[in-house]
């Protein structure tokens, strides 16, 4: 059965479209959907952020098909996982949630590497080009964990 699995984050530019990228990267196509999305919708239709272009494309990865999207209420119908990047993140796709069967897909990230400690990936949105390398690395490290799950 083919899971499907959305990454957000607050802009749907920065960090979840590197998510995306990365699991999509790791995974084959016939055993997840993966997608992403975010909970404003400061810059929907755009492209992600530049340095998460580049971050990814240093490491062999394209993320230039993907447009920023909301999340909307009715993606809990479409998503078995929803990895969010942040708390803040979480309260608010937890707020769209109608049932506690939506709750349950909802979880952090990091929590993959980190159980229940509900660490946080930090936006990188007004660093510099370093913190989107140390996102990126947090997310590697998070996707061989989700796509380990996958496989199994």
């Amino acid at each position: 059965m083919k899971t499907s699995i959305l990454m957000v984050c607050l802009g749907n530019i920065c960090r979840s479209p590197l998510a995306e990228g990365i699991l999509k990267s790791k995974i084959l196509k016939s055993h997840a959907f993966v997608d992403s999305a975010g909970t404003g919708g400061y810059h929907i239709g755009e492209l992600p952020d530049k340095r998460s272009i580049s971050v990814a494309k240093k490491y062999g990865i394209d993320i230039t098909d993907q447009r920023c999207r909301q999340f909307k209420a009715n993606d809990y119908d479409k998503f078995d996982l929803i990895y969010v990047m942040d708390n803040s993140n979480y309260e608010d796709v937890i707020r769209l949630a109608r049932t506690e069967e939506d709750k349950q897909k909802v979880q952090l990230i990091l929590d993959e590497i980190f159980p229940g400690e509900n660490v946080d990936v930090p936006d990188p949105y007004y660093g510099g080009d370093h913190g989107f390398e140390n996102v990126y690395r947090m997310l590697d490290e998070a996707c061989d964990r989700i796509a380990e799950k996958i496989a199994n």
